[in-house]
C-alpha cells in the first residue's frame, strides 16, 4: 500500500481557530485554546497517525502587523514555518468581518509553490446562506486546490479534510513514530499550559504580557516536579495574578496540575513564583526565552556534554533516563500546589 507522509503549515488571523482545528485533527490537546487573540507564540508541531499515512501539522502564531520584539518573532515563526512545507493551510474565521486582514491572509499562499488549501472555519455561527457567497468571494480573492467549510470545534467537515489532504502529500516514509503525536518538549507544554490557565483566569487584564518559563522539571517514575516562573511586565500585573491572599494564584496553579496530571499519567508537584520582568514583551532577548527551540539549546549548554532528551532530561548513551538525587525543592515566596 502507497504510504503518504508530510508536512502541513497551518496558518490564519488571531482566533481563526488554529490551535482548536490542531487539537481536534490530532485527537488530543497539545496546543493551547483562549478566545483572546494571539494565544499561540511558537510553532506547534502535531502529528497524525492513520493507516495509510502521517501527516504533521504546524500551528502558527496569528497573522497579525507586529509592534513589539514579541510580535516580530511570531511573525518570524510563520514564516520560518512555511519553509520546506508540502502543504500549506489557511484558515478564516468565516463569521468575521471580510475585511483587510482577512484579505491579507487570504493572499499569503500566492508564492506558495504547493497545494494551498482554504479553511472556513466557525461555519456553526453562521447562517448558511452566507456560506456560498463567502466561499465564491474568497476564489476570486486568490487560488486554491480547494475550499472547504468547517467547525474545528464541533469537528464538522474535518476528517473530509484529511481525507482530501492526504493524496496532496509526498509519497514517503512516516517523518515520526507511529506512537507520538508532537515534537514539543514536555516542559514547554507544561509552561503553555499554566499559562493557558493564567490567561483563562485574567482575561481582561493581563494575557498579552504573561510568559512562562519551566526552571525546573524533575520525573521521577510515580511523580513529576515542576518549577515555573510566571513572568509579567508590571507589579500590578504581578498582584494580579497573585490575587488577595494568594487566591488567584492558587486557582491557576490547581487547574494546571490537574490538567498536567491528566496529560501525564501521574502525580503532579507544581510550584509557581510571579515575577515582575518589565517590558519584556520589547526586549528580544527575553522574548528569545520564552522559545522553547532556545530553551532546550541552553539546556545543553549547561549540561555541557551531558546527554538530554527533548524533555530536557538527562540520559546515557542509549537514551535511557539518569537518575536524578537533586532532593526537594528550595523553599521560596510562591504558590505550592499539592493535594
Amino acid at each position: 500500500m502507497t504510504f503518504h507522509s508530510g508536512f502541513v503549515a497551518i496558518l490564519g488571523r488571531p482566533n481563526a481557530g488554529k490551535s482548536t482545528l490542531v487539537n481536534r485533527l490530532v485527537g488530543q490537546k497539545i496546543a493551547i485554546v483562549s478566545p483572546k487573540p494571539q494565544t499561540t507564540r511558537n510553532r506547534i508541531q502535531g502529528i497524525i497517525n492513520l493507516p495509510g499515512a502521517q501527516v504533521v501539522l504546524i500551528d502558527t502564531p496569528g497573522l497579525h502587523r507586529p509592534d513589539s520584539a514579541l510580535g516580530r518573532q511570531m511573525m518570524e515563526e510563520v514564516d520560518q514555518a512555511i519553509e520546506g512545507m508540502d502543504v500549506l493551510t489557511l484558515v478564516v474565521d468565516a463569521s468575521e468581518a471580510f475585511g483587510p486582514g482577512v484579505l491579507r491572509a487570504l493572499t499569503r499562499g500566492r508564492d506558495f509553490c504547493g497545494p494551498v488549501f482554504l479553511l472556513l472555519n466557525k461555519i456553526d455561527l453562521i447562517p448558511k446562506a452566507r456560506l456560498l457567497p463567502l466561499m465564491e468571494r474568497c476564489s476570486r480573492e486568490a487560488k486554491f486546490t480547494e475550499i472547504m467549510p468547517i467547525s474545528a470545534k464541533k469537528g464538522d467537515g474535518c476528517q473530509r479534510f484529511l481525507d482530501v489532504l492526504v493524496p496532496h502529500l509526498p509519497v514517503s516514509d512516516p517523518h515520526f513514530p507511529s506512537d507520538q503525536v508532537t515534537d514539543q518538549p514536555e516542559r514547554f507544554l507544561a509552561a503553555e499550559i499554566i499559562r493557558e490557565k493564567a490567561i483563562l483566569y485574567t482575561y481582561h487584564e493581563v494575557p498579552h504580557a504573561v510568559a512562562v518559563l519551566v526552571e525546573r522539571f524533575e520525573e521521577k517514575p510515580k511523580v513529576i516536579h515542576i518549577d515555573a516562573t510566571i513572568h509579567v511586565e508590571r507589579d500590578a500585573q504581578k498582584r494580579i495574578l497573585i490575587g488577595h491572599g494568594g487566591v488567584m494564584l492558587k486557582k491557576i496553579g490547581s487547574e494546571a496540575r490537574r490538567e498536567l496530571e491528566d496529560f501525564f499519567g501521574v502525580k503532579v508537584f507544581l510550584e509557581l513564583l510571579v515575577k515582575v520582568q518589565r517590558n519584556w514583551r520589547d526586549n528580544p532577548s527575553h522574548v528569545r526565552q520564552i522559545d522553547w527551540h532556545h530553551q532546550l539549546e541552553s539546556l545543553s549548554t549547561e549540561q555541557g556534554d551531558q546527554l538530554i532528551d527533548e524533555a530536557g532530561r538527562p540520559v546515557d548513551e542509549k537514551g535511557n533516563l539518569l537518575e536524578d538525587d537533586s532532593g526537594s525543592p528550595n523553599e521560596r515566596h510562591k504558590h505550592y500546589d499539592q493535594d
